[in-house]
């Protein structure tokens, strides 16, 4: 699936089985609420809290999954195409990094 493909899915599926999109604010808050719901397994999957009882199962690809979803749902709302959003912040970085971390002598 591009990216394209994503956003055009996601907003046929808000628009037949969500009804309609929340509004920019609630989805930015909602947006906070996953990346916060990814850390806590990133914390506890790679750093050095462990899981309580409640929260084991959980899958990392699926809570990626859940960030993806309403960025994209943000991205819809506002009328940013991903695909050249992402193109563009590639050239950006190429442009500003092409040899930054070449240099880094901690990497």
């Amino acid at each position: 699936m591009t990216i394209l493909q994503a956003q055009q899915r996601v907003d046929e599926w808000i628009k037949t089985v969500g009804v309609r999109y929340f509004s920019e604010l609630t989805n930015m808050a909602i947006l906070t609420e996953e990346v916060g719901e990814l850390a806590r397994i990133m914390a506890r999957t790679y750093g050095d809290q462990s899981f309580k009882k409640n929260e084991e199962g959980r899958e990392l690809g699926d809570e990626m999954a859940d960030v993806l979803w309403v960025l994209i749902c943000l991205a819809n709302q506002t009328g940013v195409d991903l695909t050249k959003a992402l193109e563009k912040n590639f050239e950006k970085k190429t442009n500003r990094d092409a040899d930054r971390h070449r240099q880094n002598e901690k990497l």
